[in-house]
């Protein structure tokens, strides 16, 4: 069920197992259209929103900002806010200097970088407080986004650990973040992160939000292990392969209005394998009959380590369809058949 709760990482917040992702509002959705999606998921049952200080997406200034900010009016006008529980993220290193004010070189988590980005992040959202505040990837160079790290990357200096923790522990201690969470992660840096906290009395990494999907199940790994040991909740992002499990771009399709057609950035669903993998999870949904985006959601869905499933829609229709899938009766037919699919073709889309 979209409504059930799940307890999330090691805090007291429950969240349910459908959390609505937001990143199209103020680029592909206007502020009516998310109002309109927020009431809609808050009358299913849904307590989760996801969110991030660079959305809307694709990121460029003139949109930076504007999701928080529908969050922000809709909360406003509904008087919603202790009805659901928020995440949002800071962006980590990057040449995407317009999120801050002044000549920052590149977008960091240093301490005048956190305490500006929460303050904005804030002001946006119209709030006092944030319920999961997550580092939407590292400060440190990691390979990324389906790409590799080179010999390099490693060389180069980052903020420790310890110290990003102190920023946000500031902001905790004040009462403007309840929790804080990680995205776009690796093992390396959940334990570094769980082994400062631990060593300094520092907050605690609560969540991990990444990539997972039926063409992707890198996370089970070692991650897997890392993050269900310690108690560091999976939010799965991309459940959908960006469109792609749900058959639309089948057959070489581009549909008007879709993100391929719009921005063409999808090509961490494009590589080699993955059209062959993708067709066999949508032929395996029409085995059983089943919608292929709601065969995909369930799927995430019923893993023993998720905390919940972001899904992301442009029209009312589509939202309906994600949410609905919480409701499939997952078999152990249609297991088996994933696994043996998972076997033959291994996450081609890391």
């Amino acid at each position: 069920m979209p409504d059930k709760k799940r307890k999330l990482g090691t805090t007291e917040l429950e969240v349910t197992a459908c959390c609505l992702g937001t990143m199209t509002w103020g680029q592909q959705n206007t502020e009516e259209e998310g109002h309109a999606q927020m009431d809609y998921a808050v009358e299913r049952g849904i307590n989760f929103f996801d969110t991030a200080e660079m959305y809307a997406v694709p990121p460029k200034p003139e949109t930076q900002g504007s999701t928080e900010k529908i969050i922000g009016s809709w909360f406003r006008k509904t008087g919603k806010r202790k009805d659901i529980i928020l995440a949002s993220k800071i962006s980590g290193r990057s040449p995407m200097t317009w999120t801050r004010d002044g000549d920052v070189g590149m977008t960091r988590q240093t301490k005048d970088q956190v305490d500006q980005a929460v303050e904005k992040s804030l002001k946006r959202l119209q709030t006092d407080y944030i319920d999961l505040y997550q580092l939407h990837w590292p400060d440190r160079p990691v390979g990324m986004f389906g790409n590799k790290a080179d010999a390099d990357t490693y060389k180069v200096d980052y903020e420790p650990f310890e110290e990003i923790l102190s920023h946000l522990d500031a902001h905790v201690k004040a009462g403007r973040i309840r929790h804080i969470g990680l995205s776009n992660e690796n093992s390396y840096g959940v334990m570094r992160f769980i082994a400062e906290s631990d060593r300094a009395s520092l907050p605690r990494i609560q969540s991990i939000q990444n990539a997972y999907s039926l063409v992707n199940r890198t996370f089970e790994g070692d991650l897997e292990e890392c993050c269900v040991r310690e108690g560091v909740s999976l939010l799965a992002y991309s459940p959908l392969a960006q469109g792609y499990l749900t058959g639309k771009y089948r057959g070489g399709a581009l549909p008007a209005g879709s993100r391929k057609q719009l921005f063409e950035r999808l090509q961490r669903y494009e590589k080699p394998g993955a059209e062959a993998a993708i067709n066999g999870y949508v032929d395996l949904a029409a085995k059983y009959g089943v919608d292929p985006a709601q065969f995909a959601l369930r799927f995430c869905d019923t893993r023993h380590f998720m905390g919940s499933t972001i899904i992301g829609a442009t029209s009312l229709d589509q939202l309906k369809t994600c949410i609905d899938a919480f409701e499939l009766d997952w078999t152990e037919e249609m297991e088996a058949d994933v696994n043996g699919l998972h076997l033959r073709q291994p996450s081609p889309c890391p």
